[in-house]
Order: C-alpha cells, then sequence, then structure tokens
C-alpha cells in the first residue's frame, strides 16, 4: 500500500499534470477563444445580440430552447451558420439562419413581434364608400357615394359627423384635396374641376350649397393644387400652369407655357413655391429636360382684395 506521503506526491503531480493541461483551455476561454473539435484549433468565438419588441420571447437556438429570454445575448459561439427561432405567446413566432463570424457581434435589434390577432376597428358610423386621412389635422374624411355626403371624425373614430356633400358632381373624379383652412374640398378630372364647401353657414351665400363646377373642355388637367390662402387653385394642364380663383366669376391667369405633357411636379404648400419638370430647346436645336422653381406667392399681390371675398360674389 502507498504511503500517506506517497499519495499526496501522486496528487500533487496529477494537479499539476491537470493544471499545465487545462491551463491553455483557461487562458483561452478568459480571451474569448473556445476549442473548435472539428478542426483542433482554439478559434475566437463570436455572440449573437437579440432584441425584441415586446420583450420576453423564448430562444432557439438549433431548435435548442436556451434558458434566456429576450433580450439576450448567446455567447461562445463558433464561426457558421446558426438557426435562431423566437416565440412569444399570442403573436407570430420569428425564424432566420444568422451567420456569426469570429470575434464579432451580431446583433439582431429590429425584431418586431406582431399580434396574431390585430386590433382591427370599425371607425366610420355611417354608409361610406371611400376615405382619406389629414394627419396634419388628425382628422379621417368620408366620402358616401351613395348619399352624396362627405363625413368626417378624428383618428379614433369619435365625433363622426356629416360635414357637407357633393350632390350634382357626377363626372368620374381623379383625386380629393382639402384646402389649407379644411373649409373647402376640391376634386377633378381632366376636363372638370368641382369645389365643395364643408359646414356652409347660413349667411353666406347659397352657391356654397351646391359644389361649384368648372368645365375645361379645352384642356387636360393633370393636377390640382390648393394656394395657401385657401381661395385659389394651381392647375397644371397639358398646356400650361395657371391659378384660378374659387369663383365662377373669375378668369384664369397663365404663369407658365409649357412643351411637355403630364410634367412632374412637386407643389411646397408653406411656401406656394411649385418645382416641375419641362423640356426646352437649347442652341444646338435639341430638346433638353429641366426643372423649374416657380414662386407663386408673389404672383398674388395684385389680387389680395379678391382673397377674402365671398366666393360666387
Amino acid at each position: 500500500m502507498f504511503s500517506e506521503q506517497r499519495i499526496r506526491q501522486v496528487l500533487f503531480y496529477l494537479s499539476l499534470v491537470v493544471f499545465f493541461i487545462g491551463l491553455p483551455f483557461i487562458l483561452s476561454f478568459a480571451l474569448g477563444y473556445i476549442f473548435d473539435i472539428r478542426t483542433l484549433k482554439f478559434t475566437k468565438a463570436g455572440l449573437i445580440d437579440l432584441e425584441t419588441q415586446p420583450q420576453g420571447a423564448v430562444v432557439y437556438l438549433n431548435k435548442v430552447l436556451l434558458k434566456e429570454k429576450t433580450p439576450a445575448t448567446i455567447r461562445e459561439l463558433l464561426p457558421g451558420t446558426y438557426n435562431i427561432a423566437l416565440e412569444l405567446e399570442n403573436h407570430y413566432p420569428w425564424q432566420r439562419d444568422v451567420r456569426v463570424e469570429a470575434g464579432q457581434v451580431t446583433r439582431l435589434d429590429k425584431i418586431i413581434f406582431f399580434p396574431l390577432r390585430s386590433n382591427i376597428e370599425q371607425m366610420n358610423k355611417d354608409k361610406i364608400s371611400s376615405f382619406w386621412l389629414d394627419l396634419e389635422k388628425g382628422k379621417i374624411y368620408y366620402l358616401n357615394h351613395e348619399e352624396s355626403a362627405i363625413y368626417r371624425s378624428d383618428l379614433e373614430g369619435e365625433n363622426f359627423e356629416r360635414i357637407g356633400n357633393f350632390s350634382g358632381i357626377d363626372f368620374p373624379i381623379k383625386e380629393w384635396k382639402i384646402s389649407p383652412d379644411r373649409e373647402k374640398l376640391v376634386c377633378f378630372n381632366p376636363r372638370k374641376i368641382a369645389v365643395v364647401y364643408l359646414n356652409p353657414k347660413p349667411d353666406l351665400p347659397s352657391a356654397q350649397a351646391a359644389p361649384l363646377m368648372l368645365d375645361y373642355p379645352n384642356r387636360r388637367i393633370s393636377n390640382v393644387f390648393w394656394h395657401s390662402d385657401s381661395y385659389h387653385l394651381i392647375l397644371i394642364t397639358d398646356r400650361n400652369i395657371e391659378v384660378q380663383e374659387a369663383s365662377l366669376k373669375s378668369a384664369p391667369i397663365n404663369l407658365a407655357d409649357l412643351n411637355t405633357r403630364n410634367v412632374p411636379v412637386f407643389y411646397d404648400d408653406t411656401k406656394d413655391v411649385l418645382y416641375f419638370l419641362d423640356s426646352e430647346r437649347a442652341l444646338d436645336g435639341k430638346f433638353y429636360d429641366n426643372v423649374y422653381k416657380l414662386e407663386i406667392g408673389a404672383k398674388f399681390s395684385p389680387f389680395q382684395e379678391f382673397i377674402n371675398s365671398k366666393p360666387g360674389e
């Protein structure tokens, strides 16, 4: 039998052997390296950082359930591709193959869980055919084509009320646009324009009870914008750019002639500036496209006396 001293010596030398054998693994682990049994080499580890909205999703790594829930960091990963699956109760699951590189962090921080049953709520309180949103003022406008009625509510569907009608508009409508003062709507197609007055007051002209109809038989209208005064309309036609008062007794003012039909336009309604593309003949005789800036606001200084006048007067 070994003496007690002999046993101690054996255990001492055995511990030294274990220490020196394990030392590379301990140091490598401390420095972020792990041993790859596939290559029998130490390799810098990578990690995957997961953030979700909402939080608290369970995490599967290659179909193995982990203890952590999101937000979570999966460490000590060898370089390679891993399948990450996330599950959250009452939400659609999320899954993706994720590539991990040596010594790098793979961040997945834009994961959104969408509910299995979306929160759908009916907004209108009457029959409607179409609608559009006025996000600036937080309103929804609804059209009932059967009754030629216009309704309005807030973005929650509350304060639902009838605010106007568009009876008499029997032409196909391309688009509706609301005036900056939120008191009028304009709709148009290539040949006609109609202005609808919202919440007409009893003391105003009876003409406001029905839409104002403007015909353009000799031109094709491609777009219409409200001027910031909520009284003038900026018309883009196949021939020109012109301004038209929202009144039957007004005559259009030609602001610019166009060489190109259906020109791209952008109207800055905060400054009353129109940007548009048109072609122009250069010195070499060829036509080239150019972008132009038309400052419309200054054009109306001679007409300020008409801006505050009532439509139909």
